[in-house]
């Protein structure tokens, strides 16, 4: 139990302290959430409309913009503005109706609708594609309606009406595409992507920080006045390693139950995700046991610690994932213990892994966690002797 007397006294202080919470609880959340936008993918766009007096024919294209699933329609005064909005970033494209387009149309002649969107900017052109079938649609109805005409079988406006309520009837053609290496390197798009990661980098960064408390129980003698007690260097040693696995376990729960609930991020098979969970809090501790023994001062912790943890994190792909970079890279990477937990994760979350899927990087975690603890634990009895 006195073990768990000092695991107590280390988190009642982690508790009391704000700035810890905030880098603990609160800036992983936001950070999952500004990646996990940010790689979401090309799955649903904004699209500006100017209108500059297209007629009926415009405003039925208007509604089936807005009907599509995959597109987002704001309206904006002029060309100039939709231009801007496209500038800035706020609408992926625009969409130009001319004047005296519906006239146009029904007399046969050939109206272009002008489609805004840089060369350069993927997501720009990824919009302007997913508009063009929406335009192509209506610009399939709109022919079928004057060759109706010209053949005599009614007004313009019936065989408009007749071609779009047969297009809505008409067995639409479909896609089916099988991704030919089933095996994937990259974790899922979007929070399924930044979810894990955040939770790789920031139990290992925050333990880094965290050796402030050995730091400062070091600074205000609290490991002599455990001796006194009388507490064994060992009894002390466990208990520091119990309250800094507990500040990770607890910080990876926020993170896996906040992904879950708000994000909806799958964590596929659990006794695997626990088990992963569980081993990287253990190489966290380690960690975070070895920097308390390492830096001198708090200041020493919190400025090279999370700049140690960011460099680690980014070797070991967190940032990005390893398999957009060259082979000696990829090697170099898995030096860092979090290239092996994002391997993990991978493995569980893209390729529908299981516990025995992953037991190769969970014995290389294990390792780095007994070699960090072992050197914890020496540095340790010399702090506390």
């Amino acid at each position: 139990m006195t073990a768990v007397a000092v695991a107590v006294a280390s988190l009642r202080r982690v508790v009391r302290d704000r700035t810890a919470l905030f880098f603990m609880i609160a800036l992983p959340l936001v950070v999952i959430l500004i990646i996990g936008a940010t790689v979401r993918g090309f799955s649903t766009f904004r699209v500006g409309v100017v209108d500059e007096g297209a007629g009926r024919t415009g405003t039925e294209l208007v509604a089936a913009l807005q009907a599509a699933p995959d597109l987002r329609v704001r309206h904006y005064p002029s060309v100039g503005a939709a231009s801007r909005a496209v500038a800035r970033g706020e609408v992926s494209t625009a969409v130009v109706l001319p004047r005296g387009m519906d006239t146009d149309l029904r007399a046969g002649r050939t109206v272009a609708v002008p489609v805004l969107a840089e060369r350069a900017n993927s997501t720009q052109q990824a919009a302007a594609a997913a508009v063009a079938p929406v335009l192509a649609a209506q610009g399939a109805r709109i022919q079928a309606a004057l060759f109706a005409t010209s053949a005599g079988a009614g007004s313009v406006d019936q065989n408009l009406e007749r071609a779009g309520r047969l297009q809505a009837t008409l067995t639409q053609v479909t896609v089916a595409s099988r991704t030919a290496e089933s095996r994937a390197q990259t974790l899922p798009e979007g929070f399924s992507y930044s979810a894990p990661t955040m939770l790789v980098l920031f139990v290992f960064l925050n333990a880094l920080t965290g050796g402030t408390l050995i730091i400062e129980n070091r600074r205000l003698g609290m490991y002599e006045r455990m001796r006194a007690a009388p507490l064994g260097p060992a009894t002390i040693i466990a208990g520091e390693a119990l309250g800094f696995v507990v500040i990770a376990l607890v910080q990876s729960v926020i993170i896996v139950a906040t992904g879950a609930v708000v994000f909806g991020v799958s964590w596929g098979n659990w006794p695997a995700a626990v088990a992963l969970i569980v081993t990287w809090a253990v190489v966290g501790a380690g960690a975070g046991m070895v920097s308390g023994t390492v830096f001198r001062t708090p200041e020493q912790a919190t400025a090279i610690g999370p700049a140690l943890g960011m460099a680690l994190a980014m070797l070991g792909g967190c940032m990005w994932p390893l398999s957009i970079v060259n082979s000696v890279m990829r090697q170099v990477g898995h030096a860092a213990p979090q290239a092996w937990a994002v391997d993990a994760w991978t493995a569980l979350l893209a390729r529908g892994g299981t516990l025995g899927t992953i037991l190769p990087q969970l014995a290389v975690l294990a390792g780095f966690a007994a070699v960090l603890l072992t050197l914890a634990t020496l540095r340790m009895n010399r702090v506390i002797r």
